[in-house]
């Protein structure tokens, strides 16, 4: 046996055996196979070669004594070479992706180019021009209406807010020339009540307001120019039978709006960069705490309506919101001046309406995993939506990673929701949520102690008043030591009424009402709610205070389990401060919800397992519940095929009998030669169709998915026929365990053809969906056709991969041809397809 220090000969076998080993010991428990060594092994061979390869110039020139400019010559001409190529691929890559996202991209540049209208870009959205017309003409009366509003209620108030501000006078009050713009109205006629009417309005005003103001001589502070854009809601409720037919009217925005202003005076400094941000936010939070929801502004048109009902109704639910993880998120830390790209540490932001949360943040990471839970009461499903944004955290301004925003009527309707959802304003990225709906319940059975720190109510607080509210906590001992009555205090004391708020707790969460000016009866009229995770041990806590000092006059505490035993678990009445004045009373209404989960509905089930039913040809696909027990069609609407052993035509659904055509189509001798294309040439009428290609037993099909044993998915499409509309009306829903192009999936969309229109003005094509294999697009289509035209035609339906395998193969991965002569499209069919592709056999 050798000594340690000495060295023996080894041959290329126990050198190899040897890396196995020692891999297998440092790396991991499980040895690599032959294969993986040759692997490395070569990986290492070519890093050195490269590197011998790069050195070499080098060593040569220094052993040749010529200058070193021509190495530095040589590496330039080697990083433009370099550089040159990435600007090609990326302007070829660039002219691919446009073609095969046109769509999407041209509607995304006129939207933010052109700034069209909604009813542009939404079918449901109406166009109202004669509203305008009427706005036009009324508005020099509504800016009479405003001079009037704030020189009359606005300027006292500002004068009492502050001691600096008793001079504060509009001097000037000018609403201009241009009126508010109603860019489209939407009326929902469903899911909502019969008594009453919703409206959405999408305004835009972008005016030539003139507002001076001099808030102490020689100090002066103006507007002008303003724009403001956003989506405010106006419900009419309750409808009534009587004039004027409508009790209410309330109005509120349910996203935050856009502000911009153009600040003259001594405020023009809050144009300047790092101020204008700031001063927008503050005016937004003050519009916020108005009319963005929860807030609302009510106008009772009759007495009978209850404005507190009006002003702040009970929340439709709660959503409860997970926060688990993204990945592939964009870089935004670089090193070296942006020469080397790095990671970044993303946190999130959630936000609805004035809600906003903040999660963790996870450092130097582009797959980060939160697992946080937020929750959020939700007012309006739908209209309300979650609004999440990504950022990476830096030092001096955070980069933004991307953006997704969701509508709550979604979760409402699904009920449960646990997808990865794409960011928006990036190239790559997604975010896995997990959403809930919680239902708000009455019955006290369904109310359980929180074991995993989630709310298990909600209490809901309308604040509406306050009487007889002390002055000061001077006031307050004076009655205490002297007995006095509130009418003799006034008479002895002369000191101002009070400026007050009230400061609602439950255990840590706080929340303050807006401060009332100069009163001793204040009125809130603002509505709050909480999260409760005991009822038993928690209590709702209640101060009203004065703003500048914070000094309590006056407070109460309510348990809630009194609200138990009451009656809808509601308390509506005056309570009786304590430590305030001997009739100083507090008017609130407090109910209280159980928060339960609802179970999703049962519903099409997007990844059918490979062991569900066969078909006759012998293609694996799984129906859902829901599409399983649909009727099965009469014989004569099915196409009649041979089938000599009469067993086909007696158990074929409706799903297999609208791509009979197409299986038929494909078994018989002559598809050996199938030409997917109209007698017009391949470049007529500017067509870039992918499947328009002369096909011969598969051969232009990549080699994957010529070797593909199995099927090759199924499609989820609705297809009906609007009458009002005249259209053609396909709705692309989802695929189900199409053909894997990668490791992670693939990157598909779904292209159409109403046949025989196959040139490239006809098609239509839904957006892309990356790395899955069960995307859902909730894509919606129209065909400007007449119905007795659709009742003859063909709809040739692709799911294509939107990443080539190569330049000269085709990128179908399925089709189905559905024949519209066999469904009644009056009444409009949903139905999972099975997938397949012309000129390959089916492997049984």
């Amino acid at each position: 046996m050798a000594s340690a220090g000495q060295l023996q000969p080894v041959g290329p076998a126990e050198a190899a055996a040897g890396l196995r080993d020692s891999l297998s010991i440092h790396g991991s428990s499980e040895k690599l196979s032959s294969t993986a060594v040759n692997r490395i092994l070569m990986e290492c061979l070519t890093y050195f070669g490269r590197a011998v390869l790069l050195f070499y110039p080098v060593y040569l020139t220094g052993y040749l004594g010529l200058s070193v400019s021509w190495v530095l010559l040589c590496m330039m001409m080697v990083t433009w070479w370099g550089k040159n190529r990435q600007w090609k691929d990326a302007r070829i890559g660039t002219a691919i992706d446009f073609v095969d996202n046109e769509t999407h991209v041209i509607n995304k540049e006129l939207h933010s180019a052109l700034q069209m209208a909604s009813w542009v870009h939404f079918p449901d959205v109406e166009k109202v021009d004669w509203v305008n017309k009427v706005l036009h003409q009324a508005w020099p009366f509504f800016g009479m209406y405003m001079e009037k509003l704030l020189k009359e209620n606005i300027q006292p108030s500002v004068r009492l807010s502050n001691a600096a501000l008793r001079m504060f006078t509009f001097t000037k009050v000018h609403f201009g020339h241009i009126p508010l713009k109603i860019t489209g109205i939407k009326a929902y006629t469903e899911e909502v009540d019969q008594r009453e009417v919703v409206l959405d309005m999408n305004i835009c005003y972008e005016g030539d307001v003139d507002i001076d103001a001099s808030v102490k001589p020689p100090v002066t502070a103006g507007v002008k120019g303003l724009k403001l854009k956003g989506m405010i809601r106006i419900i009419l409720e309750p409808l009534i039978g009587q004039v004027p037919l409508v009790g209410g009217v309330t109005f509120f925005f349910i996203r935050r709006p856009t502000l911009q202003i153009n600040w003259t005076g001594m405020t023009n400094l809050l144009d300047s960069p790092a101020f204008s941000s700031l001063s927008e936010e503050t005016i937004l939070d003050i519009i916020a705490s108005l009319m963005v929801l929860p807030n609302r502004m009510c106008i009772p048109l009759i007495d009978q309506v209850k404005v507190d009902q009006m002003r702040f109704p009970l929340p439709r639910g709660v959503v409860r919101v997970h926060l688990l993880e993204a990945r592939d998120l964009v870089p935004k830390d670089t090193y070296m001046m942006g020469l080397v790209k790095g990671k970044s540490d993303p946190y999130a932001t959630l936000r609805v309406g004035n809600n906003h949360f903040k999660s963790k943040i996870v450092k130097e990471n582009l797959n980060p995993v939160w697992n946080e839970v937020f929750q959020f009461v939700v007012h309006e499903a739908p209209g309300q939506e979650l609004e999440l944004e990504i950022y990476d955290d830096d030092t001096d301004k955070d980069d933004f990673i991307g953006r997704y925003n969701l509508d709550f009527g979604e979760v409402k309707r699904e009920k449960e929701m646990d997808r990865w959802f794409p960011l928006e304003g990036v190239q790559n990225g997604e975010v896995h949520l997990k959403l809930q709906w919680l239902s708000l319940n009455t019955d006290v059975g369904l109310l359980t102690k929180s074991t995993d720190g989630l709310a298990c109510a909600m209490l809901s607080v309308y604040l509406d008043s306050a009487s007889n509210i002390p002055k000061d906590h001077s006031e307050i001992a004076d009655l205490h030591k002297h007995g006095k009555h509130a009418k003799e205090a006034r008479l002895t004391r002369r000191v101002p009424d009070p400026n007050s708020y009230v400061e609602l707790s439950i255990d840590n969460e706080v929340q303050k009402s807006k401060v009332v000016f100069a009163s001793k009866d204040p009125s809130w009229e603002e509505g709050f709610t909480f999260f409760v995770h005991d009822v038993k041990t928690q209590k709702l806590s209640l101060q009203v205070k004065e703003p500048e000092k914070k000094t309590p006059l006056g407070s109460l505490s309510l348990p809630l389990t009194r609200l138990l035993n009451t009656s809808d678990m509601t308390l509506d009445q005056r309570f009786l401060l304590e430590r305030s004045g001997a009739t100083s009373q507090l008017k609130l209404k407090a109910t209280l919800r159980v928060l339960t989960v609802e179970k999703p509905p049962p519903k099409i089930i997007l990844n059918p397992s490979p062991q569900g039913n066969k078909g006759s040809d012998g293609s694996a696909f799984a129906p859902s519940e829901a599409t399983s027990s649909s009727p099965a069609l009469s014989s004569n609407n099915i196409p009649t095929t041979n089938d000599p052993a009469g067993t086909g035509g007696d158990h074929l659904t409706h799903r297999r009998g609208s791509f009979l055509a197409s299986e038929t189509m494909r078994s018989q001798p002559a598809s050996k030669s199938m030409r997917r294309y109209d007698s017009h040439s391949l470049l007529s009428e500017n067509s870039i169709a992918s499947s328009r290609f002369d096909l011969s037993d598969g051969a232009s099909y990549p080699l994957a998915l010529r070797n593909h044993q199995g099927s090759f998915g199924q499609i989820h499409l609705t297809v009906r026929y609007g009458s009002l509309r005249k259209k053609l009306i396909v709705l692309v829903n989802a695929c189900s365990n199409i053909f894997p192009c990668s490791d992670n999936g693939t990157d598909s969309y779904v292209r159409l053809y109403l046949l025989p229109d196959q040139s490239w003005r006809h098609r239509k094509r839904t957006h892309v969906k990356r790395r899955t294999v069960n995307p859902v697009f909730n894509d919606k289509f129209e065909f400007d056709v007449s119905l007795e035209t659709a009742q003859t035609r063909k709809l040739d339906v692709s799911v294509k991969n939107n990443k080539m395998f190569h330049i000269r193969e085709r990128k179908d991965i399925g089709m189905v041809v559905v024949d519209l002569s066999q469904i009644d499209l009056v009444k409009g069919t949903t139905e999972w397809y099975e997938l397949s592709l012309p000129g390959l056999k089916k492997s049984s």
